[in-house]
């Protein structure tokens, strides 16, 4: 589980009569997301999943740090609230036996194609599993940490690398090769430093000129991609350009956040129970 460290400890490195068919609702949920934060609407639309990598890669080299083991279950939480965000997967209602936010099971509402690859994969696992699963257990059974065989096939393969050309091919990353002595990589440098910096620059308003001292007053996504960046261990890359006081006040701030409870969040937050849920599984793993 990642930690939140300070600069000096850090390691190196409606109603009925107008419910709308489910298709419209669908198509409703995908273009809500460009209302969730005005400010980038004239922007390139990331997924959350592009967008944690895009923090974790390091810009000349192309590659994430060989030290972080925590970033492909962190993109596949991301997956799981980007597919709540788009109204595709929810979480079982709250029931007597079923309380506990790692206890409800993720529930398929729509597999109407999102238009992303990973996203699309995903929606027909979560159709084809014959019983529901929770989020942690979604996560691990993505990431391929299962000891059942035959769960192996909802593996999640090559993620990194799909979301980095989803990323060359909205021009943000290239694409090089590089010598490793024993072995070459495909690495993906930052090629558009624009739309990284503003991404960094948003994060870091959303806790310093921005904070509201409220996650249910925050942009939903912001919220998911500070959980996320926390869960993914690249939340370190988010803050590093800040002068000394601003650092503390924003590593304080979100550690004040993230150490929320889950459970208590959730109950408030109407829309966001799975940004909440993939925290809590992040919390116990």
């Amino acid at each position: 589980m990642t930690t939140l460290t300070h600069r000096g400890r850090r390691a190196e490195a409606g109603r009925n009569s107008d419910k709308k068919p489910d298709g419209e609702e669908d198509g409703a949920a995908d273009r809500d997301l460009n209302d969730d934060d005005p400010d980038d609407s004239k922007d390139i639309r990331l997924t959350l999943m592009e967008e944690v990598l895009l923090l974790g890669l390091k810009d000349k080299e192309g590659y994430t740090s060989f030290w972080n083991d925590c970033i492909s279950s962190g993109l596949r939480g991301g997956i799981l609230i980007e597919l709540a965000l788009r109204g595709r997967i929810c979480l079982e209602p709250l029931s007597l036996r079923k309380k506990r936010l790692l206890e409800r099971k993720v529930l398929l509402k729509s597999d109407a194609p999102t238009g992303d690859v990973l996203l699309d994969e995903t929606l027909r696992h979560i159709k084809a599993t014959e019983s529901a699963e929770t989020v942690q257990t979604w996560i691990e059974l993505l990431t391929g940490e299962t000891w059942n065989p035959f769960k192996l096939q909802y593996q999640l393969r090559n993620v990194r690398e799909r979301i980095a050309k989803a990323l060359v091919e909205k021009g943000i990353l290239t694409t090089e090769k590089q010598n490793f002595l024993l072995f070459d990589m495909t690495t993906h440098p930052v090629s558009n430093a624009t739309e990284k910096q503003r991404l960094v620059k948003k994060l870091q308003e959303s806790v310093l000129e921005r904070w509201v001292n409220d996650p249910h007053r925050m942009d939903r996504r912001t919220l998911a991609l500070l959980v996320l960046a926390h869960s993914s261990d690249v939340l370190e890359n988010v803050f590093t350009s800040l002068a000394d006081d601003k650092y503390d006040v924003a590593m304080n701030r979100t550690k004040d956040l993230l150490d929320m409870d889950p459970e208590v969040e959730a109950a408030k937050a109407r829309g966001a129970e799975m940004i909440w849920a993939v925290l809590a599984a992040f919390n116990k793993s």
